[in-house]
């Protein structure tokens, strides 16, 4: 088999699904909600833009360009609705997540750095892992197969979900309406919003590092 054909239609669907204003132009708040809620809910969306598209949406909703009601309160139902498949995921599976092999979309060890996070965090997690990538995708199921309470995980569920979803497209509201022409320069808004999201993550990474340097 010529892997070249094998690759060459994934990198065009990675390259589309991260034409954050395409998608919001062309899909409009629905394909918006479906991309929020297959992020938090299924394995497959981890590599999703959620944190862009919801900015973007924003943005496009300033401009009057979308009603912004038809994006908060639907995408902040699929946002919960995600993270409730995600639990009922690992409710069911429990441990046996953790004995998966990898696959493309699935790497054990997102779901083990989302285990180590909400570890540290606790309940909490639930609500900050909302706005990291790859760790909103994972802490659901971990939450599920750590057998939390599930009245408790759905109150943080539900903060959460509507803390990101309104915070994110709010934000991107904001600039759309007070800056002109802020659409010829997305490209700077959805680069600083990369920058934001990873900043967590690199945090994290560069305390772990510190740690394990001192410890040799």
């Amino acid at each position: 088999m010529d892997m070249s054909f094998a690759i060459i239609p994934w990198q065009g669907l990675i390259h589309k699904l991260y034409n954050v204003q395409n998608l919001v132009q062309s899909g409009g708040p629905l394909l918006v909600c479906t991309i929020v809620f297959v992020e938090t809910g299924l394995f497959v969306g981890f590599f999703l833009p959620g944190d862009s598209l919801l900015v973007t949406a924003g943005v496009f909703a300033g401009a009057g360009q979308i009603s912004l009601p038809w994006l908060l309160l639907p995408a902040s139902l699929c946002a919960v609705a995600g993270d409730q498949l995600g639990y009922l995921i690992g409710r069911k599976a429990g441990q046996s997540l953790y004995n998966r092999e990898d696959s493309r979309f699935f790497k054990k060890t997102h779901l083990q750095r989302a285990h180590e996070f909400y570890d540290k965090h606790g309940p909490k997690a639930i609500i900050i892992a909302r706005f990291i990538p790859i760790i909103r995708t994972f802490c659901p199921p971990v939450a599920g197969a750590a057998q939390m309470r599930y009245s408790r995980y759905l109150a943080f569920d539900i903060f959460g979900g509507v803390l990101w979803v309104c915070g994110l497209t709010l934000a991107g509201y904001t600039l759309g309406r007070k800056i002109p022409n802020i659409q010829s320069r997305l490209h700077l808004v959805i680069g600083v919003v990369i920058v934001l999201s990873l900043l967590p993550a690199g945090i994290e990474a560069f305390k772990a590092f510190r740690k394990r340097r001192h410890s040799a």
